[in-house]
């Protein structure tokens, strides 16, 4: 998957980032969502990279172990609990929802995976189907897709994504935590000084993700969000975005600094876990088991998980819950109009109040789509 990847699947169940240390495993399993969400706030990173002819596959291949196979062997009870918590979670399987209302063209909510592995960025034949005969298309933000809007966004709100007020990322860490970051930059041949105004969140971004999901991003490789515009663009659609860059940097922003700190630390400490993260996102994304993603991986942590909830009540509202009220009440219109295919991160569709139920709930029959 955030996006990664805070997910009312990889939402309901998730602990912040603000767990005490002998959380790693819980700490990695929220860094990975979140890190997703980073990366499509950040998108204009890769929105103007220079495409690549042809990536080296070599260089490219992730190599991670899916969760679900290891716990099916080594723990089947923590995966038949995981399996039977993502069965309470509201609309928590399914990629593709029709939506329905009398008097309007049917149109169609697609979750998507902002990664650029080749398995996620082709759309399953249902929605490739649905999008085809869309007249409009939707993705969360359309300013990733105009580097120079992009680039406007930063310069005219610096404080979003850079220390402002003098102090540096060294100045806040502790001379320990320093250490492991600057370790963690130089071993990606990236130094410290470079990015040491640069806030938290958006390093999180570059750590986060496994080697090979860098390199395909550094080929330039669009992940699927872009690819889904991409295609509308070239196809003469209309194309219309939910949220500003500026207002997804905001929620990031608008968490406290501390936060954003441990989060960092704490997935630079198992940044090494990331490809079996990855993979199992991805299996389980694939598979439409949304709700399971993060039972799955916070089962496959260690025996003491503990019950510290301290920020996540904020997390949960300001990353997630304020985004799918927002985003719900944005598509209304679009959807009074009918025929549009609208396509946001999947941690966006489950839960309570995830697009699903909200859109229900403003009148729309919503269909799982198998």
């Amino acid at each position: 998957m955030h996006h990664l990847p805070a997910f009312s699947a990889f939402r309901r169940p998730l602990r912040p980032l603000v767990l005490r240390l002998p959380n790693l495993m819980l700490a990695i399993a929220a860094a990975l969502p979140w890190a997703l969400l980073i990366l499509l706030a950040a998108g204009l990173v890769y929105a103007g990279t220079a495409r690549a002819q042809e990536a080296d596959q070599e260089t490219v291949t992730c190599n991670g172990v899916s969760l679900v196979d290891r716990l099916s062997t080594t723990a089947p009870e923590k995966l038949a609990s995981a399996r039977t918590q993502a069965a309470a979670t509201a609309n928590g399987q399914g990629r593709l929802w029709k939506i329905d209302k009398p008097g309007r063209d049917p149109s169609w909510l697609f979750g998507t995976m902002h990664v650029t592995d080749p398995r996620v960025t082709e759309l399953p034949d249902a929605a490739q189907a649905a999008f085809d005969t869309a007249g409009t298309v939707v993705i969360e933000t359309i300013d990733i897709l105009d580097p120079v809007k992009a680039q406007a966004a930063l310069l005219t709100n610096p404080e979003l994504t850079m220390f402002t007020d003098g102090s540096t990322l060294t100045s806040r860490l502790s001379e320990e935590d320093a250490s492991l970051v600057e370790a963690e930059l130089s071993r990606r041949g990236i130094p410290l000084a470079l990015v040491s105004r640069m806030k938290p969140w958006m390093i999180a971004g570059m750590v986060a993700m496994p080697a090979c999901e860098l390199a395909r991003k550094a080929d330039g490789v669009e992940f699927l969000d872009i690819r889904i515009a991409s295609s509308a663009t070239a196809q003469g659609k209309q194309l219309l975005g939910l949220e500003s860059i500026g207002e997804q940097m905001t929620a990031m922003a608008d968490l406290p600094i501390e936060f954003h700190l441990r989060g960092l630390v704490e997935t630079i400490r198992l940044s090494d876990l990331m490809p079996d993260i990855m993979a199992t996102m991805t299996e389980l994304y694939l598979q439409g088991e949304i709700a399971l993603i993060m039972p799955v991986i916070l089962a496959a942590g260690p025996e003491d998980t503990g019950d510290d909830l301290d920020g996540y009540a904020e997390f949960e509202a300001r990353i997630v819950t304020l985004r799918n009220h927002v985003m719900a009440g944005r598509a209304g219109p679009i959807l009074e109009k009918g025929n549009a295919f609208i396509a946001v991160g999947a941690l966006h569709l489950p839960g309570d109040e995830g697009l699903v139920s909200l859109l229900r709930e403003a009148g729309y029959t919503l269909t799982a789509v198998r």
